[in-house]
């Protein structure tokens, strides 16, 4: 189980990495793949985001915050929408939303 988990924070590391990437991206150029960046990696951050949570749960890995988590979850499923609505009509207003809200993401993770 923990190389599962381990696997996952991994995975959802990346997913961060491409969201500031994706932000990063539209801000600099006007590139259409930096919108696709965007959404699929927080697509992937929502994901396993989830299943860690579930693993967690699973595998009684400690005492979870569901308070913190339910925060967590709703940002990321705003950083998800945001994405969505990047890619039918990229503008960079929304690519600042989506940054500012995965570092606000970051913010609820480390000091909550």
């Amino acid at each position: 189980m923990d190389f599962l988990y381990s696997a996952l924070v991994f995975l959802h590391m990346i997913g961060l990495a491409g969201i500031i990437a994706g932000f990063l991206m539209q801000l600099m150029t006007d590139n259409v793949k930096a919108t696709k960046v965007l959404l699929h990696s927080s697509l992937l951050q929502f994901v396993t985001g989830l299943l860690l949570v579930g693993v967690a749960e699973m595998a009684d890995l400690g005492d979870i915050d569901h308070m913190k988590i339910g925060v967590k979850l709703v940002i990321s499923l705003a950083v998800v929408v945001v994405g969505v609505l990047n890619l039918r009509k990229p503008a960079k207003n929304l690519a600042i939303i989506a940054g500012v809200l995965a570092i606000v993401n970051i913010g609820v993770a480390v000091f909550w």
